[in-house]
């Protein structure tokens, strides 16, 4: 796996993948950004959320449960010094399907933090990750 980041100006990046797309990230307008894209902390966020909705989802389809949609709501802190590592995370699942099993999706969302999410497993040695979900019944 590769990635590219080039600086274009201030404390605009551009961040190209190995796979061939790209990502406009930018510093805050206090650290001299012009809010251009996402910050570099938010695109782990970002990672994280999209790691582990993967996992959920094909562990939900593979169980063979009737799933719509899932949304994964990602909130942390931040430590106050630098390296300002994320210290807490919270991950919320909104998984929508009719007639959703709750013990597969809880079991989806566990086995995705405890065995199969990289990102959890690498942001998890700084920060006290936690995990919870909300099935909502698809109309």
């Amino acid at each position: 796996m590769r990635a590219r980041v080039k600086w274009i100006e201030g404390a605009t990046f551009l961040g190209e993948s190995g796979s061939g797309h790209a990502v406009v990230l930018d510093g805050a307008p206090e650290a001299g950004g012009r809010n251009l894209g996402i910050r570099p902390m938010e695109s782990l966020l970002i990672g994280l959320g999209a790691c582990t909705a993967f996992d959920v989802v094909s562990i939900l389809k593979k169980g063979r449960q009737p799933l719509a949609d899932c949304v994964v709501e990602v909130e942390a802190e931040r430590a106050e010094t630098v390296p300002k590592v994320f210290t807490r995370i919270h991950v919320h699942f909104v998984v929508t399907g009719t007639g959703l099993d709750p013990e597969k999706v809880a079991r989806a969302v566990k086995l995705s933090a405890e065995t199969y999410c990289s990102a959890s497993a690498m942001l998890g040695a700084t920060a006290e990750i936690s995990h919870d979900f909300e099935i909502v019944e698809a109309g």
